[in-house]
Parts: structure tokens; C-alpha cells; sequence
């Protein structure tokens, strides 16, 4: 889609490695560009969690996703927009992503939250809810009927709503509105959810354009498809052909998967897709996944991971995770990773992290994040560079021979 004619646009640099589908290249948005690959920061409530939105710009973050479920939540879709939209309203000046709303609706009304690759060898059936829960969200074919699990007053979303939420919310790329399943739905029930995904994307882009024309004195917001299929092959095919041939601006690859699958399945998705758009990977952050998604296609990808597991005491660095609260660093004037040069590693050491995470101050949570949100972003930000220079796959085999998965750390 022409930059003058929206204000977004993508352009891809070509690939020195021709035995990969994996790119280098540059989105353009009102707000400004993301070179990609790139890695977006969760701030899920118009905040990434114990850090300032200038801190998240000077660690390198290009963009920030924001959740359009729990913005309509608190403090409301209509606060945000009367604030000039998201970026403005968190003091962010750079490009905005915001979710449909789909996946919280679905996740957390199930019950199951981010657990949702679960085990394939699971009884399966067509009413999915977690031990010990209460379903709190009821789809049908024109949306969803859920209870907020703040208060719980109930709420509908459907596919016109969450435009309306999100161009209120009025983000640089959005999504359309998709019905979440998990590995433990039945095919029959993920062949009907497609369908349902494909007919709702439709009036996703029906309604997109008729906020767009009533919007005009707001920038542009794209709005990008999202791929379902679970771990079927011909159903994730297919959503990539039917939606891949709709007007949108570009596509999320999301809905449960197996991650030991993981870059098979998003190779089925990124072979079907037009190859002049951006595709984002929706909730995977990991860095080992990190260069499978490269690899595969994957443009843009988006994660809470890094920012939980920092509120957990977890530390990434290049030999894998290590928890900070092991008793090895109590005396350890070292940096929290030495060499690293976040602003964290450059100021502080492991011992006042380990005091600061067992005296339970906030502080260990900010100072935690900065440096992982450092390491992931500028993870991808080196592949892209690796990328343009033809020396990716030496950096993916380098890289990776010495990280190990997390649970086997380095403590």
C-alpha cells in the first residue's frame, strides 16, 4: 500500500542468503520506522511493567504493544483516544501496536491465561476450561459475551467492537478481531473456528475502513489479518490463503501451536502469505524461537516473557536464564552480565541485585526488565544486522551453541 496514500508502508531489502525466507526491511508508520526483524515490548496496560516509556526508547525498543482488552477494561477506550491516542497518552513518541482483545478474552475466560500449547496427546474436546475454573467468556458466530475478571460485569466484543476499541485506542498496526482455540479443541471445532475467524476478518476490514473515512483527522492504522490453525497444516494453509488475499495491511501468525513445531508451522503460514507485507509473530519472545521466526519470515514478534520472568528474578544473558537470587551472588560485586551495556549491567551489581529482589523493592523489578528487554531487542536487532551483512546463519550457530533453554540454567 502506497506510503503516500496511508502513511504505512513496508519495504523489504533483499535476502544474501537465498536458502531462507528470512528478511530484513522496513515498516513505515505515522509515527515512525521499525526496522525489522524486530522485537516489540508488551506494556499491556499503556505500560511495560516497572519501566518509564523513555527508558524502553533508549534501550532500543522501536515499539510498544499495548492490550486492547484490558485498555477498554481501565480506564477505557475513550480516555485513551481523548488523550490523542496511546502514544501520547503513555508518553511514547515512536510506533504503537495494540491486540485485538481476542486472546485475553479467550485465555483468561477459559481460564488457562498464557498456558495455551498445551500437551497434543490431552483428551480433546470442544468445551475447553481449566481445572478448577469458571468459564467467564461464551463465543457464538457474531462475538464474545465474557466477564471482566476485574470486576466482573460483563462485556461483548465482537469483531466491530474491537475496531471501534482500537481505533479509539488508535495504535499504528491493530488487529482483527479472531477466535483464540487451543490444542485441546477438536478439529471439527478448529475447522468451525476458522471459518468463523475468516467471516469476522471480513467485517474486521468492512469496519476498518468505514472508522478510517469517520477517523481522518487521526493518523492511519494498519490492520493486520491473524492466522489461525492450531497445528493442522491444511487449516493453517488455508487461513493464510483466504486472509493473505483480503485488504489488509499485513498478518499476525498466532492461536496455540506446538513450539517443537514451531517453525514448521510457521512456514506453512509465511509460504501462503503475499510477500510484500509484514508478518508478526504473536506471543513468542524466547530467544531460541527468536531465530526460528527469522528464518521462517517473521518480520515483528511481541512477548511478555522477557518483562515477567525479570519480575521473577530470571536473567537472560548468552549462556541462557540464571535466577539472581542464588546465594553465589550475594557477595558478587561483578555486573548483573558482564559485558553487557544496558544500563543496568553498566551501574550495578549482581549482590545489590540479589538484595534488592529478596528485600522485595520495586526496584528489582525496574532494573531486572532493563536489562532483559535490552538483551531481547537487541537479540533481534542483531539478526537483522547479521542479516544485511550475509553472516546470519555463523551468528544463529554461534549464538546458539552456547544458550541454553531456560530451566537448564547456568546457576
Amino acid at each position: 500500500m502506497p506510503e503516500s496514500k496511508t502513511g504505512f508502508s513496508f519495504e523489504i531489502f533483499s535476502n544474501p542468503e537465498s536458502n531462507s525466507s528470512a528478511r530484513a526491511g522496513t515498516i513505515t508508520t505515522a509515527h515512525g520506522q521499525i526496522a525489522t526483524p524486530a522485537f516489540i515490548p508488551v506494556g499491556t496496560k499503556a505500560t511495560v511493567k516497572s519501566v518509564m516509556p523513555e527508558t524502553m526508547h533508549e534501550l532500543g525498543a522501536q515499539a510498544l504493544l499495548a492490550n486492547a482488552y484490558h485498555l477498554y477494561l481501565q480506564p477505557g477506550a475513550d480516555i485513551v483516544d481523548e488523550a490523542g491516542g496511546l502514544g501520547a497518552f503513555m508518553n511514547w513518541s515512536g510506533p504503537t501496536f495494540t491486540d485485538s482483545g481476542g486472546f485475553q478474552v479467550m485465555s483468561l475466560g477459559a481460564g488457562f491465561k498464557k498456558v495455551l500449547a498445551m500437551e497434543t496427546d490431552t483428551v480433546q474436546s470442544d468445551d475447553v476450561i481449566a481445572e478448577n475454573k469458571t468459564r467467564l467468556a461464551h463465543v457464538d458466530d457474531d462475538g464474545v459475551t465474557f466477564k471482566s475478571h476485574l470486576d466482573g460485569t460483563m462485556h461483548r466484543f465482537t469483531p466491530e467492537f474491537s475496531m471501534q476499541v482500537q481505533h479509539q485506542l488508535g495504535a499504528d498496526i491493530m488487529f482483527a478481531f479472531d477466535e483464540l482455540t487451543t490444542l485441546m479443541n477438536t478439529r471439527d471445532y478448529q475447522v468451525m473456528s476458522l471459518e468463523r475467524t475468516r467471516l469476522w476478518a471480513l467485517r474486521c476490514i468492512t469496519e476498518h475502513q468505514e472508522l478510517t473515512k469517520q477517523r481522518s483527522h487521526r493518523p492511519y492504522q494498519a490492520l493486520f489479518g491473524v492466522i489461525q490453525g492450531a497445528q493442522y497444516e491444511d487449516l493453517r494453509r488455508k487461513a493464510a490463503s483466504d486472509l493473505g488475499a483480503m485488504d489488509f495491511d499485513g498478518y499476525g501468525i498466532g492461536g496455540a501451536l506446538d513450539k517443537h513445531e514451531l517453525g514448521t508451522i510457521v512456514s506453512w503460514v509465511t509460504e501462503e502469505l503475499p510477500l510484500t507485507r509484514p508478518r508478526h509473530l504473536l506471543g513468542i519472545g524466547e530467544p531460541e524461537d527468536l531465530f526460528v521466526g527469522v528464518e521462517a519470515g517473521i518480520d515483528t514478534f511481541d512477548c511478555v516473557s522477557a518483562s515477567r520472568v525479570a519480575r521473577n528474578a530470571a536473567v537472560y544473558n548468552n549462556s541462557g536464564r540464571f535466577n539472581i537470587t542464588n546465594a553465589k551472588y550475594r557477595r558478587s560485586f561483578e555486573p548483573l552480565v558482564a559485558g553487557c551495556q544496558c544500563y543496568t549491567c553498566t551501574h550495578y551489581t549482581q549482590a545489590y541485585l540479589h538484595h534488592l529482589v529478596h528485600a522485595k523493592e520495586l526496584l528489582a523489578s525496574t532494573l531486572l526488565t532493563i536489562h532483559n528487554e535490552f538483551f531481547i531487542v537487541g537479540l533481534v536487532a542483531k539478526m537483522r544486522e547479521t542479516l544485511l551483512a550475509g553472516t546470519f546463519q555463523e551468528f544463529k550457530t554461534e549464538f546458539l551453541g552456547q544458550y541454553r533453554r531456560p530451566g537448564l540454567t547456568n546457576d
